[in-house]
């Protein structure tokens, strides 16, 4: 007898789920792509407990007779693919007939369309994969699926999905994704019944863009429009400034569909390089379009991913465009903005005693993940007492340049400070006593719904540090006051940071972790930045203050705050001794 056999139809759906159905978001995705497809002009989403209770996509689109609706259903049923060259040609973002098919049979799914030439609509159930009910219904022109109870047949599938606001997270970024790449659809989602986004159709992708990521965009784009050969690139490039620390603000198109492709943000790095500091990553919404037989999208079932015939091309075209647009931004480079533009105001580099540690009981700081334990470093000096050093100078307004009693210090004055703020603002929020200073003119934050879910469970804990942030409706906030060692600092930027580094490592409310990571992101935004002047005293001033702290090493992401030469060392460099 053969140990072969043919897996039942059920079975192979719910294989195929696996591929297609990640998460609650995939769902949207693979809906709202269809209704995309269907020529629609207005797309609803509605979500409830973050996709696990329903996730229901509605659209005003062209709509499914009974026979095409229950073909829909049939895995490899597609309107969009009917020989094999149309594999290679894909102008649609779905064709390969197995969202629907696998989405049902992990999922109880009901189906409401109607043609716009059929009198009567089809209302189709289905559990698990099988067919429950097919009848007749009243229903407008369009397709309305409901899928209920996500994963209720594959618990241990539904045991791995994240909180509701995680999955929901997920679900909005999806939308807002969608939504900037198809401007002349209105898009509205809900979730909980709430509305978090709703933005009317427009003919024009600024208006899009803006209402989608933010009014503080306004003033700060620069649109790309660029042909290179067959392929052509469009949308916007943030100014510099607007910088990120994570790539979630990369939004790259290829034919209308949302990718992630390293070819692609290799370009737009490269276009960016010398504007930007290392570590962060720029704001773009690009659109790549070329002929639809030159570019595989066919590489991943999730058809995120797509694979170009020509990559080299389609690199230095996508690099030149950005690189085009950013000639028009006028300020200068970053290693030059900093030299030839003074701060807003200079840092306190003397912390008085109620500000931080300088005569406070050394803290047991408790550093997790990117806030490192230092490493033991041997002493050259005696005590390690930094304001024992002799000052000789500052070495291209980055480093302090020190002479001890054995050889040559170098101190990175923005580690050494960032760790200087760090244990005065630890310090101070371990006894609830951080100095705030509220702002005399509120600033708005305006945030995509996932950033400010995001930021809503951290509101607390960033007013016990000094950072008050109240809503201001929808997804606006106002920043009212910040810790005084902040005062005068750009303050949106750290807020961002904040925002970006709990989602990219799911900071949790209350926990060491989330308040370290927090109070460093703040202490390097308070820091002395590199490529300043420095006047003799206030190198001086913090000597001293390295002096009263128990890590004074490393700053709290790990990088060291300085490094030594000896004597000996620099005598051999000079042949003087062998």
């Amino acid at each position: 007898m053969s140990r072969l056999r043919i897996l039942p139809e059920i079975l192979s759906n719910k294989i195929a789920a696996g591929e297609v159905v990640e998460r609650p978001a995939s769902v949207a995705k693979e809906l709202i792509e269809n209704a995309i497809d269907a020529e629609s002009t207005k797309v609803m989403v509605e979500i409830k407990k973050g996709g696990r209770a329903l996730i229901r996509v509605s659209d005003n689109g062209v709509g499914m007779d009974r026979d095409d609706a229950l073909l829909s259903i049939e895995r490899y049923a597609t309107s969009k693919i009917y020989d094999e060259k149309d594999l290679f040609s894909i102008a649609t973002l779905g064709f390969r007939g197995e969202a629907l098919p696998s989405i049902a049979s992990v999922s109880e799914m009901e189906i409401v369309t109607r043609a716009e030439s059929s009198e009567a609509g089809t209302r189709i159930v289905i559990t698990g994969g099988k067919v429950k009910e097919v009848a007749e219904i009243g229903a407008p022109k369009g397709t309305m699926i409901s899928v209920n109870r996500l994963f209720f047949n594959t618990p241990a599938r539904r045991k791995y999905l994240k909180t509701e606001q995680t999955e929901m997270g997920h679900i909005s970024d999806t939308v807002t994704r969608t939504a900037l790449a198809w401007p002349a659809i209105h898009f509205k989602s809900l979730h909980n019944g709430r509305v978090i986004g709703n933005w009317s159709a427009t003919q024009k992708p600024l208006h899009r863009v803006v209402d989608v990521l933010g009014r503080d965009l306004e003033g700060r784009l620069y649109e790309v429009d660029h042909k290179g050969g067959n392929f052509g690139v469009h949308g916007f490039v943030a100014s510099p400034d607007f910088a990120r620390t994570t790539s979630r603000g990369l939004y790259l198109y290829v034919n209308g569909r949302f990718v992630r492709d390293k070819v692609l943000n290799h370009a737009v790095m490269e276009a960016y390089a010398g504007h930007l500091m290392k570590g962060k990553f720029p704001l773009v919404i690009l659109f790549v379009s070329l002929p639809h037989d030159q570019v595989d999208v066919n590489v991943h079932p999730t058809k995120n991913s797509v694979r170009f015939e020509a990559p080299k091309q389609a690199h230095d075209v996508v690099a030149q465009a950005v690189s085009e647009s950013l000639k028009r931004f006028d300020r200068p480079k970053w290693g030059q903005t900093l030299t030839m533009k003074p701060m807003h105001r200079p840092m306190p580099y003397s912390i008085p005693s109620s500000h931080g540690v300088v005569s406070e009981p050394k803290p047991d700081l408790p550093f997790r993940t990117s806030i490192r334990e230092p490493e033991t470093t041997p002493d050259l000096w005696p005590k390690k007492s930094f304001s024992s050093l002799r000052l000789i100078g500052q070495f291209r307004d980055t480093y302090i340049v020190c002479e001890s009693k054995d050889g040559l210090v170098l101190i990175d004055q923005h580690a050494a400070h960032e760790r200087v703020v760090f244990e005065s603002l630890k310090a101070a929020h371990r006894r609830s006593a951080v100095i705030k200073q509220g702002l005399l003119v509120p600033e708005t934050l305006d945030l995509t719904h996932r950033e400010a879910g995001i930021l809503e469970t951290l509101l607390k804990d960033l007013k016990d540090m000094g950072l008050e942030i109240e809503p201001f409706g929808g997804k606006t906030y106002l920043i009212k006051a910040v810790p005084a060692l902040l005062a005068g600092r750009p303050i949106k930027p750290l807020v961002m940071e904040i925002v970006e580094k709990a989602a990219e490592i799911g900071l949790a409310s209350g926990l060491d972790r989330g308040v370290d990571e927090c109070l460093s992101i703040m202490a390097c935004h308070g820091a002395i930045r590199a490529n300043q002047k420095l006047a003799e005293e206030q190198m001086k001033a913090l000597l001293e203050q390295l002096d009263g702290l128990e890590h004074a090493s490393h700053c709290p992401h790990g990088r060291p705050t300085y490094v030594q030469r000896s004597l000996h060392q620099v005598e051999k460099d000079f042949k003087r001794i062998v």
